[in-house]
């Protein structure tokens, strides 16, 4: 037995029993109000659907290629930022540095990588004792050796050293301890003899082991916005003693200086904080 269809429905005729429902006495069948019918549309009108393999073929292949782009666009914004935050950095706050000279001895030795703040001289003043990195004044570097990296190596050094991820060497820098400050009197009257400072001679435990404070015999005052500079190895250190005789009387314009270095940071094994020796000139008076 079949299902009646919607065209065995005839109002003419009366509604007919359902098949299995008896009726009632009289004959006549009681049904209850009638239930709308919603057509269905034939099997041609409804869309094809795609099968369940393609379409998680389809949503994989973009999932692909948006993550791909996705990470992209990360690794391109997290390079940008890094570049931006060191060129921040190295212009506003800190630059590295490595020593290339032995006039540093023992404090720094050949090949340290050096951090150098550059607040100093800026927010924070210059100080007695400070190792400072300057920019040369003119004619101290005039007999450095500089090794030709090539061509290659000397573009990929440029790029990151001016970023700040590669240290700047002293072709162009000196670094050198600040001895005396705009208007002080720095002196020595030979070998043997200490360095004064304001006429207070100095105790200097920085010096390299086996040399003496000055082997020539001195007598200057530094001029306005300057500063008296030397090597804690002072018998192999061409440091303001021996550029007495050029314009400024050997004395470095506070304008050269890059900032202080108060770090090493390389090799690991020489790793620790360049400290001031303030008790060195504790008691040395402000210039007259």
């Amino acid at each position: 037995m079949t299902d009646p269809t919607a065209d065995e429905l005839d109002p003419e005729a009366g509604p007919a029993a359902w098949p299995g429902q008896a009726a009632p006495l009289g004959g006549t069948p009681i049904l209850g109000p009638a239930t709308p019918v919603v057509p269905v549309a034939p099997f041609s009108d409804i869309a094809p659907v795609a099968p369940t393999s393609t379409v998680s073929r389809r949503h994989a292949a973009a999932g692909r290629s948006g993550g791909a782009g996705s990470l992209l666009r990360e690794t391109v914004i997290i390079l940008v930022s890094a570049i931006v935050l060191s060129l921040l950095v190295k212009t506003f706050l800190v630059q590295a540095f490595f020593i290339p000279s032995q006039s540093m001895h023992d404090t720094l030795i050949e090949h340290d990588r050096i951090l150098v703040s550059k607040l100093t001289p800026g927010p924070f003043d210059l100080r007695r004792g400070d190792i400072v990195v300057f920019k040369d004044p003119g004619g101290w570097l005039n007999n450095a050796a500089v090794p030709d990296p090539g061509p290659l190596r000397s573009g990929i050094n440029s790029a990151l050293t001016f970023v700040g991820l590669y240290p700047a060497d002293a072709n162009e820098h000196l670094v050198k301890r600040l001895i005396g400050l705009p208007g002080d009197r720095v002196a020595c009257a030979g070998p043997g003899e200490p360095i004064t400072v304001n006429g207070v001679p100095l105790d200097e435990p920085y010096l390299a082991v086996g040399a003496i404070p000055s082997e020539v015999q001195f007598d200057v005052t530094v001029p306005a916005n300057s500063i008296w500079v030397m090597g804690d190895n002072r018998q192999n250190s061409a440091d303001s003693r021996a550029h007495m005789g050029n314009p400024g009387g050997g004395a470095v314009p506070v304008s050269n200086v890059v900032g202080t270095a108060f770090v090493t940071v390389w090799p690991l094994e020489r790793f620790g904080l360049l400290r001031n020796p303030s008790s060195t000139f504790s008691d040395v008076p402000d210039a007259s």
